[in-house]
């Protein structure tokens, strides 16, 4: 059913559920898995003047990605670490696209009833309204 999944992880707890469960998909269905991490820029300021800060959360993220790799090559699944820098939900939109992405599973919180109005613009609820391809949100 589903031959690429992207998994976009901040390296919460939150997002490492959603590893879990793309794990599962991709254990079922043969489908390879893509694990995103983007390194959120800062607007109007030159990359190259924090180009030391960018090092650091690209090294300490390359090692995230490598750790939660493992779980996946050690029950002989494909899976890809891509990482990117720019805003977030439309670096995850884009890549899903440029790349085939048939299925994009990512970490959500709830909403609570009583305050409808809050809570609507996370990023993955913007990358669910605006993606091509069908997003599962784990809670």
């Amino acid at each position: 059913m589903f031959r690429r999944i992207l998994v976009p992880t901040d390296f919460s707890v939150k997002s490492v559920a959603a590893v879990d469960v793309a794990r599962d998909f991709a254990a079922q269905s043969g489908a390879a898995v893509i694990l995103l991490h983007v390194i959120e820029t800062i607007e109007h300021v030159e990359f190259q003047e924090l180009k030391p800060f960018y090092d650091r959360l690209e090294e300490s993220a390359r090692n995230h990605l490598k750790e939660l790799s493992e779980t996946f090559v050690t029950k002989k699944l494909r899976v890809d670490q891509e990482l990117i820098y720019g805003h977030r939900t439309q670096q995850i939109v884009d890549f899903a696209m440029q790349n085939a992405v048939d299925l994009i599973i990512m970490a959500s919180h709830r909403i609570d009833p009583k305050r409808p109005g809050q809570g609507w613009s996370s990023i993955s609820y913007s990358v669910a309204i605006l993606s091509s391809c069908p997003v599962l949100l784990v809670k």
